[in-house]
């Protein structure tokens, strides 16, 4: 089984670019998506902090793409901004959901609208040999990529989920986090293999990124997923890079 995870920018680099992506890789089984937008572009709480410069209407446009597929959206800003897993239709789904790690359902804070509330979307795939998919995309809060009493409870929120499952899993996204912070030790004190660690990845933004800090997005699994190969994706469509597991 193969999975891509990739935080999306809102479809920004170009509705052909970002598209193509999708064609080229239609044989994936499962696409874990962040920063991705359907509607809002008349909603002016959804412009105030966030760039305009998104494709309003990117999940459907790769829906159309991903013809084999059928996707599981979960808004977390309104009902327009959020998580989005695209399965192959031949993947049985078994239950797809999510939980709040941020604030609860609905926050958007006066000062900032992109400190809203963060939710984690997971899918369970499998009618016997059950395995668990995690979709994340971590708080924002302006300050950098480092540690804070929000991401600490925010990660502690999620290892509190998570510790549960009798599955094996995939946790997967964009956490806003660097390495070395106590942030991401916790969701590795869960047991799971960082590959981004483990494969001594350099970097996960593209030259799209304007900003010295080369790590954001992570790819964790539990031990009893059999990694057959794990490597972050070359392509230009967003200013992060997509990260690709085959298990």
């Amino acid at each position: 089984m193969k999975i891509i995870s990739l935080n999306i920018w809102g479809g920004g680099v170009g509705k052909e670019k970002i598209l193509n992506f999708f064609r080229e890789n239609e044989e994936v089984d499962i696409f874990c998506l962040q920063e991705v937008w359907s509607g809002g572009s008349e909603d002016p709480k959804l412009k105030e902090g966030l760039t305009t410069d998104v494709n309003h209407n990117v999940l459907d446009d790769i829906d159309e793409v991903l013809k084999d597929h059928r996707y599981f959206f979960r808004p977390r800003l309104g009902d327009h901004y959020g998580l989005a897993i695209f399965v192959k239709n031949n993947i049985d789904v078994i239950e797809e959901g999510e939980v709040w790690v941020h604030k609860e359902k609905g926050y958007v804070p006066k000062d900032h609208v992109g400190r809203h509330a963060i939710n984690l979307q997971y899918i369970i795939i499998g009618k016997e040999n059950k395995t668990t998919i995690y979709n994340f995309h971590g708080l924002w809060n302006g300050q950098g990529k480092g540690d804070s009493d929000d991401r600490l409870l925010q990660s502690d929120k999620i290892t509190e989920f998570v510790k549960d499952t009798k599955n094996p899993f995939v946790l997967t996204g964009d956490f806003n986090l660097l390495p070395e912070t106590e942030s991401i030790k916790r969701i590795e004190e869960l047991g799971v293999s960082n590959l981004i660690t483990q494969y001594n990845i350099k970097s996960t933004r593209t030259s799209l990124y304007n900003k010295d800090v080369p790590f954001a997005d992570y790819m964790f699994v539990s031990k009893d997923i059999d990694v057959k190969k794990f490597k972050m994706m070359d392509d230009e469509v967003s200013d992060h890079m997509a990260m690709c597991l085959e298990f």
